[in-house]
């Protein structure tokens, strides 16, 4: 009987052990994630940065005036008078 219980006691400790292990290869997964985590939100707060300088960028370049501008000053393009304006209407 008292061979039984060592080996009782030992698959106990192997088992303690596993388990011992389990908990540090999970939580080292855990930490691996949680800072892939904060990577992708610095990644994605990047984005939204230069998402916001795209679009003021792109306000710039189409603003009116300067379309206005460039057409007349590249393209001798001006605006027509009253006279030269037809309205074609749809069938």
């Amino acid at each position: 009987m008292r061979f039984s219980g060592n080996l009782f006691n030992a698959l106990l400790l192997l088992l303690v052990v596993l388990l011992a292990l389990s908990l540090v290869t999970s939580q080292h997964q855990a930490r691996k994630t949680l800072q892939l985590l904060q990577q992708e939100k610095q990644h994605a707060l990047q984005m939204e940065v230069e998402w916001g300088q795209l679009q003021l960028e792109q306000s710039t370049w189409a603003a009116p005036a300067r379309v206005e501008k460039i057409a007349a000053q590249y393209l001798q393009m001006q605006r027509p008078k009253s006279g030269e304006v037809q309205f074609i209407q749809p069938k």
